[in-house]
């Protein structure tokens, strides 16, 4: 785990131009960041104990943010979650919250928002 002040941050998103902005965004503020560009990726290589939490894109092929959130559900795999979407909607905050995601954040993402975030989600 880092210290209160930096994060290890993963990012699950099939836009590299996403991935790459964050990564510039958090990197600027002392994060870590590891991206992966879809869910299988990241299920087949990720090591969640090494994340203090996970930016997860809900719109991206063959699994969606959503689908898995309810994976790593599934193998007891705990981290917090904000799931992005540039589509929010009541129905899919209620459904990001009840599998366990933290909070839905809105593409294009408001700075602020993200670092709060980052850093108030691990101790």
């Amino acid at each position: 785990m880092q210290d209160r002040d930096h994060r290890q941050v993963g990012v699950v998103d099939d836009d590299v131009a996403v991935c790459d902005s964050l990564r510039f965004l958090l990197e600027a503020a002392g994060h870590g960041v590891v991206a992966f560009h879809s869910a299988h990726e990241f299920l087949g290589s990720a090591d969640i104990g090494a994340l203090d939490c996970l930016l997860l894109d809900q719109h991206m092929p063959q699994v969606t943010g959503l689908e898995l959130l309810r994976r790593l559900n599934l193998h007891g795999r705990r981290l917090p979650v904000a799931l992005m979407t540039g589509s929010p909607s009541p129905q899919l905050t209620q459904q990001a919250l009840a599998l366990g995601a933290v909070t839905v954040l809105e593409k294009p993402l408001v700075e602020h928002a993200l670092f709060a975030f980052v850093e108030d989600v691990a101790p």
